[in-house]
């Protein structure tokens, strides 16, 4: 199954518990990004790996990862 995965990235605190829930290690925190809230954003780092589980957007506090299935 395709997957499509949008984050809000201003939004993001990085936090990482969508990278700590991810089982197939797609997302990472950005290291070479900053945020307007000066924090280093969620990312997808392989996305064609992803499962569309749906637990990042699940156990994200802020509601900033979208997951489309194709």
């Amino acid at each position: 199954m395709k997957s499509k995965l949008t984050f809000k990235t201003d939004n993001c605190k990085g936090c990482g518990l969508c990278v700590d829930v991810c089982p197939k290690g797609v997302l990472v925190l950005a290291k070479d990004k900053i945020n307007k809230k000066g924090h280093h954003p969620a990312e997808a780092a392989n996305p064609e790996a992803c499962i569309a589980c749906c637990f990042c957007a699940t156990m994200c506090p802020d509601c900033i990862i979208k997951i489309e299935k194709e």
